[in-house]
């Protein structure tokens, strides 16, 4: 389930505590001391917000249905479902107002990014659902998240990764084709949507609209030129060396 209603399959209410309260804990991912502030927090940004944040974490049975009628869940409510079973350990209930500020690819590279198991095995449950809802949160005050903040490291080698083979394409088209021609602008110009893609769309706007730091994109760029350079005198460097005698 990835950020939409899920279609509780079971209904069992004797699972859920007889207090209502906005974190129900069964499978113990949370430190009681965690929990206890979870749940202070949670109330907190309710009074100051209105958006209504829970969490329930579940590993052999679950209370489906029943956490409807218990949270009473409205179009200003995100339930966190924390369920190690699956392949990925987040998924999310989201009421319709929320949409409007976190549209869904927001919330599936949320869970893709929190929840998959490499990030989980290296950090924890506990922390993998308190990453989450802190960025939700966040994202909640400042007005809305066309995706999610932060630029992990893996997508960033990815990016830079895309820079230099979209320099390696405009360097490989601007290759002197004519004698005296110095660059081929008119196939680097024809080449231009692919490049264009890599850099520009794979390279640098994941970049720039998820972190601030200039250094990435310094980095991206760099690359980029770098690719441009070698490309473009890979063919002298091919060519034999030859000697007068």
């Amino acid at each position: 389930m990835i950020a939409v209603p899920p279609a509780w399959a079971v209904n069992n209410p004797e699972l859920l505590p007889e207090k209502v309260t906005p974190v129900v804990d069964l499978a113990n991912f949370l430190p009681d001391v965690q929990e206890d502030s979870l749940i202070k927090d949670i109330k907190d940004f309710e009074e100051e917000t209105g958006w209504r944040l829970r969490v329930l974490t579940q590993y052999d049975r679950s209370p489906g249905r029943a956490v409807i009628n218990f949270w009473g869940l409205d179009d200003k409510s995100i339930l966190l479902v924390a369920d190690s079973r699956g392949g990925n350990l987040l998924s999310f209930s989201i009421g319709d107002d929320v949409y409007n500020l976190l549209p869904r690819t927001f919330w599936i590279e949320l869970q893709s990014r929190f929840g998959n198991m490499y990030y989980v095995r290296d950090n924890g449950d506990n922390k993998a659902i308190m990453d989450s809802l802190n960025t939700i949160k966040g994202c909640l005050v400042k007005g809305g998240c066309a995706v999610v903040p932060g630029l992990p490291k893996e997508q960033w080698i990815f990016t830079l990764i895309t820079s230099i083979v979209g320099g390696l394409v405009c360097g490989f088209a601007g290759i002197p084709r004519k004698k005296g021609q110095v660059f081929a602008w008119q196939w680097a110009l024809i080449m231009s949507p692919l490049w264009g893609i890599l850099f520009i769309s794979f390279g640098i706007g994941p970049v720039v609209t998820r972190t601030s730091d200039w250094l990435p994109l310094f980095r991206n760029i760099m690359g980029f030129a770098l690719g441009v350079l070698v490309a473009y005198l890979s063919p002298l460097l091919n060519q034999p060396n030859t000697s007068n005698t």
